[in-house]
């Protein structure tokens, strides 16, 4: 009989469940995107706690699982491997992990949500020597060199925004032209009808680090002037994205020997970004999660408390 193992993540904007077994096989994946009223870009923390506490046990009855078959249990419960990183909405997970572990006389084990996210990508790509991470989401936008450890993964970060993420750039510009946040999906959709402006648009990294609230300005006078397409805008944003982590990356591996590239997080799974990063990283090990494992999710979270020790916060 295969062990199983079973993950929880309670992020700002998904609650999700997870199961693998002990052959990295997905048996169970079950979420739920928290409800954000129309034109709001985002939830206050007491919001996604609420919701979380009230999907964690519908999600829980919605699994068809044997539960006498779990080894142990796994949760996130910040978002990243830090000393002080912390949110509200991660509660939820923890306190619904730990009162299962007691209640079933199984390992409990605590992780980072960012980790989670790595997992992601590691559970069909078990890399062991170093490699770099960068981490895009509607939170997180940072570079990081990581390294498999036998207990627990060995994460520094090296770079990053200063200010907000490529995610919440997305979902402002989204939400400036009328869609329904999260707007990711939706934005890609658009902009996979348009094609690249021949402007410039002027970007600065400093040591591996950047800002991009000057592209927020930017991008929103384009949508306000009305002089191009909403579609070519889009295609033209999510393009210099890629441009932008090409040249990231170029400063994170200068005078490193690292090929291998993980690029994890929601932001990952937008298709126009991906294809030019592969057109433009050729020379590199480049490895996205899968995309349905991009955006948040417990199945990196359950793939950890298989392999890993955990963390105690």
């Amino acid at each position: 009989m295969k062990s199983l193992y079973l993950g929880v993540d309670t992020s700002n904007y998904t609650t999700s469940l997870a199961v693998i077994d002990s052959n990295n096989n997905i048996i169970c994946d079950k979420r739920r995107i928290l409800d954000v009223g129309l034109g709001k870009k985002g939830l206050r923390q007491q919001e996604a706690l609420f919701q979380h506490i009230k999907n964690l046990p519908m999600l829980f009855n919605e699994m068809d699982i044997n539960m006498s078959e779990i080894e142990s249990v796994g949760v996130s419960t910040r978002p990243r491997t830090v000393e002080g990183s912390y949110m509200p909405c991660f509660l939820a997970g923890d306190g619904f992990a730990k009162t299962l572990s007691h209640s079933l006389g199984i390992p409990f084990k605590r992780f980072s949500h960012q980790e989670g996210h790595i997992g992601s990508c590691l559970i069909h790509n078990n890399i062991q020597e170093k490699f770099l991470t960068l981490h895009l989401s509607g939170g997180t936008t940072e570079s990081i060199n990581c390294v498999n450890g036998l207990y627990n993964l060995e994460l520094d970060t090296i770079g990053g925004s200063l200010d907000i993420s490529f995610g919440q750039l997305v979902d402002r510009l989204g939400v400036k032209i009328g869609l329904e946040f999260p707007c990711g999906s939706e934005l890609e959709r658009i902009g996979q009808k348009g094609k690249m402006l021949h402007i410039k648009i002027p970007y600065k990294i400093n040591e591996g680090y950047f800002n991009l609230s000057g592209l927020e300005n930017y991008f929103s006078r384009l949508i306000d002037e009305k002089h191009y397409k909403i579609e070519d805008i889009s295609f033209t944003l999510f393009s210099l994205f890629a441009d932008i982590i090409r040249d990231w990356i170029a400063f994170s591996l200068y005078k490193t020997d690292i090929k291998t590239i993980f690029i994890v997080g929601g932001v990952a799974s937008n298709s126009i970004i991906r294809n030019r990063l592969l057109d433009q990283l050729s020379d590199f090990n480049v490895l996205f999660a899968n995309k349905e494992l991009s955006s948040d999710n417990a199945v990196g979270i359950a793939y950890l408390t298989g392999i890993k020790k955990g963390w105690e916060v």
